[in-house]
């Protein structure tokens, strides 16, 4: 456990982000392997029937993640604040809303499942592999859910090396699982979610152990399932607040994914190299902010929020520092890394790709900027500035895609994003300066 109440904020959010930040790189190189297994295994036509299913998997699942998410904040509140009797109850309440929410997302994802597909014009060619594929992953979600819990629980009393020890561990497992699902029991692409499923199954169990043998803390009665409205309320309100936040970002993200794709081959696969090297440059900023959530939490609970506006002053001292050496790797060996990306000598391809991040790496300053001040908001207490900030990118995406794209091209879809950008802080900025539990407060290393 790791009390993010007392010491150095600066130091402490650090220790705290690098098994995070390691974490994600790994399941980030992970996603290419996957990618590539199915590929050189199946064909492309199963790379596409598994790629056409990541907007649903995006919005489903990433739904169930933010909610959990948004569960652990309230965990760590009470960790903050030394109160193991509503620690117990906010860790019993998460497990079941939990398993409840994921339930009602599993039944309603499978039942229309077919008409979303639809919806997102599946290509006909690839459709019911790809049904078969995400229908799996679907059924599964219980598990991804639990996970999900059990890591969010363990970071919210400070614990981030373990979550990334199983995430190592899983992320193996499906590797071997992909290979002797395809290969042994020529199960195609369904096979490699079933890979998926079981891992993750696989995962929980291991964090279930381990929560048991080393965190008597976290072991729980039959009294700790006592719940009340007020604690259902603040659950519920956190995690629907992050879980909604996440689906209207993926939401907007399809809908501009929508005009690209007509722009012909060429320039899909130059957005795709260029989104690959953004959620490789962003990743400093999702896991500072991560990590300042958790900081955020436990340090409203022990009444410090002094502590809270100096570690969000910091983090984006420390992400902006990141985005000049963004903007320097973009101008000079960014055609090199989207060459090794796409493997094309295509030279339109490595053009647009880079003209779209030398742009938008310009004005990475703003969503470092909302990305902490987001999660800091969620952790306080806000549930819907972050709401409304992200439901401004939504409807942002849309007008651009509907309107901006036909009109001016691919720099529609280059200009789209720092538009969007501008636009999303501004309410964040406003009521995170009069937010009452900041408001008049210096910031201080001690509380």
């Amino acid at each position: 456990m790791k009390d993010l109440t007392k010491g150095n904020p600066i130091r402490l959010l650090i220790r705290f982000a690098i098994p995070l930040l390691i974490g994600n790189l790994f399941q980030l190189f992970y996603s290419l392997a996957d990618t590539r297994i199915v590929g050189e295994t199946l064909g492309e036509d199963s790379l596409a029937a598994i790629s056409a299913t990541s907007p649903v998997n995006n919005l489903l699942i990433g739904f169930l993640c933010g909610l959990t998410n948004g569960f652990s904040l309230i965990v760590a509140r009470h960790f903050g604040a030394k109160e193991e009797k509503e620690l117990k109850r906010s860790v019993a309440g998460t497990i079941t809303l939990g398993l409840v929410m994921a339930l009602l997302v599993t039944i309603l994802s499978v039942t229309f499942l077919r008409p979303l597909m639809q919806l997102l014009n599946t290509p006909a060619n690839v459709f019911e592999e790809a049904y078969d594929y995400i229908r799996v992953i679907l059924l599964g979600s219980t598990a991804a859910m639990l996970y999900n819990v059990c890591s969010g629980i363990l970071r919210a009393i400070g614990d981030t090396v373990t979550p990334l020890l199983f995430l190592v561990f899983s992320s193996l497992v499906n590797i071997g699982l992909d290979y002797l699902f395809i290969l042994k029991f020529h199960t195609g692409a369904e096979g490699a979610a079933y890979a998926t499923v079981i891992s993750q199954i696989l995962s929980v169990l291991l964090c279930l152990i381990y929560i048991k043998l080393r965190y008597p803390l976290l072991h729980l009665k039959k009294s700790d399932f006592s719940f009340d409205s007020i604690l259902i309320s603040k659950l519920m309100g956190t995690g629907l607040s992050m879980g909604m936040m996440l689906s209207l970002v993926s939401i907007g993200t399809v809908a501009l994914q929508g005009a690209i794709n007509e722009f012909g081959s060429d320039t899909i696969v130059a957005h795709a190299a260029a989104r690959k090297t953004t959620e490789f440059f962003m990743l400093p900023f999702s896991i500072l902010g991560t990590a300042l959530a958790t900081y955020s939490s436990q340090n409203l609970g022990a009444k410090k929020p002094g502590r809270i506006k100096y570690g969000l002053r910091s983090c984006i001292l420390i992400t902006w520092v990141w985005c000049l050496f963004v903007i320097l790797i973009s101008y000079t060996l960014l055609p090199k890394i989207i060459q090794l990306i796409t493997a094309t000598e295509v030279q339109e391809i490595i053009d647009t790709a880079v003209r779209y991040q030398c742009f938008d790496t310009l004005f990475y300053f703003v969503p470092a900027v909302i990305t902490l001040t987001r999660n800091t908001m969620q952790s306080i207490g806000d549930r819907i500035t972050p709401l409304v900030s992200s439901f401004i990118e939504l409807v942002g995406k849309v007008l651009i895609a509907l309107f901006l794209a036909p009109r001016i091209g691919y720099w529609g879809i280059i200009v789209a994003e720092p538009i969007v950008w501008i636009l999303m802080v501004i309410p964040l900025i406003v009521k995170i300066r009069s937010n009452p539990a900041l408001k008049g407060v210096p910031a201080s290393v001690e509380g």
